[in-house]
């Protein structure tokens, strides 16, 4: 569960935030139980509660990246495209796209999600009750088929990202990443055993066909609130790779984090996956399955490609931090164990290759 931390007024200042909330017509008075929230984020999170009701408020990190505001008016602009439906998500009640109100950076005001993040910590009656720990891996699939079924052209997306050949340009638009890697004073080069067979064979067994949709884009365990009170999932978080693809990738990549007591899965996995009791990969594909307008018009057959591809492409992401550390712009312990990482996704998708 993410916990409560400093306000630093720099980044929040609740009297311009105040101004701006009476201006969108929401309730004025006091702020109170103000909280900044930590979790796995980057961006700040700021809970609050003002007129009777509770908001989150989320912005950029201190210093903003080039395309931070960017990536925040694409969140906001999902999530309240995603009001409606019933995809587990927070819902925005109010976004500001002008940079110039908050120190540069966007915002918006969105509900609060009550749960946790099994990843960091698993309480009772979840930690004791493997049922409901089986239950949650299923959940988590049934909450990426509520997003896959949604159309993402009547819910006004129809302009957000670019499907027209997506999976076409995966393979060579990841591999230009890695080599763009070798401009990294110090860096050696990929040392990756499998890249060129994962590659080749990604090639080479691209699906036909397919059929564009909403994708998170980083769907993995650390990614998802659960309740407390139970299997269900709370909420899908972090938005912040969202963009119109093909949602099966969104699938692939939950089965290339997914936990088996293996190095590539142990990071993000954390206490959930430690304690067992989950479903087992095939189980977690039929319960997406159960949702038909996730899988209409998408061949689930092809879910290994799917898998294999969200391998390789975390893992060039992830190889991205090894090569700043040798160029001195990420601390070398972090870029070694993301490196490790990397290798294992590598070896898992050469076993879904070939079991």
């Amino acid at each position: 569960m993410e916990q409560p931390g400093r306000i630093e007024r720099e980044l929040v200042d609740l009297e311009v935030l105040g101004a701006w909330m009476t201006g969108q017509g929401l309730p004025d008075g006091p702020f109170e139980d103000v909280a900044a929230l930590t979790g796995g984020t980057q961006n700040v999170l700021v809970r609050f509660r003002r007129g009777g009701r509770e908001y989150v408020l989320r912005r950029g990190p201190r210093h903003l990246r080039s395309r931070t505001n960017d990536v925040l008016r694409r969140e906001a602009r999902v999530l309240s495209a995603l009001d409606g439906t019933d995809v587990p998500a927070p819902r925005v009640i109010a976004a500001c796209a002008d940079e110039r109100v908050m120190n540069g950076s966007v915002f918006y005001l969105m509900t609060p999600v009550e749960g946790f993040n099994a990843s960091v910590t698993l309480p009772e009656p979840h930690a004791s009750d493997p049922a409901m720990r089986h239950e949650m891996g299923l959940n988590a699939a049934r909450a990426l088929a509520a997003l896959g079924a949604v159309d993402h052209e009547a819910v006004g997306l129809s302009d957000f990202g670019k499907p027209e050949g997506f999976l076409e340009r995966q393979v060579g638009r990841w591999m230009s990443e890695l080599e763009g890697y070798g401009a990294l004073d110090g860096y050696p080069g990929p040392d990756i055993p499998g890249l060129g067979r994962v590659a080749d064979w990604l090639e080479a067994n691209r699906p036909a066909t397919w059929r564009p949709g909403i994708m998170h884009g980083d769907y993995h365990l650390a990614n998802l609130m659960y309740a407390f009170d139970g299997p269900r999932v709370a909420a899908i978080v972090d938005w912040e790779m969202c963009t119109i693809g093909d949602p099966l990738l969104d699938l692939g990549w939950l089965l290339a984090t997914w936990p088996d007591g293996g190095d590539a899965s142990a990071t993000l996995a954390g206490p959930l996956g430690e304690a067992g009791g989950l479903p087992r990969p095939g189980e977690l594909v039929a319960a997406y399955a159960e949702r038909p307008g996730a899988t209409t018009g998408r061949d689930l057959s092809s879910i290994t490609w799917y898998a294999v591809l969200a391998c390789f492409k975390l893992g060039i992401v992830l190889e991205g931090t090894h090569a700043r550390a040798f160029a001195g712009k990420a601390p070398k312990e972090t870029g070694d164990l993301l490196h490790s990482i990397t290798l294992g996704l590598f070896r898992r998708a050469e076993t879904f290759i070939a079991p």
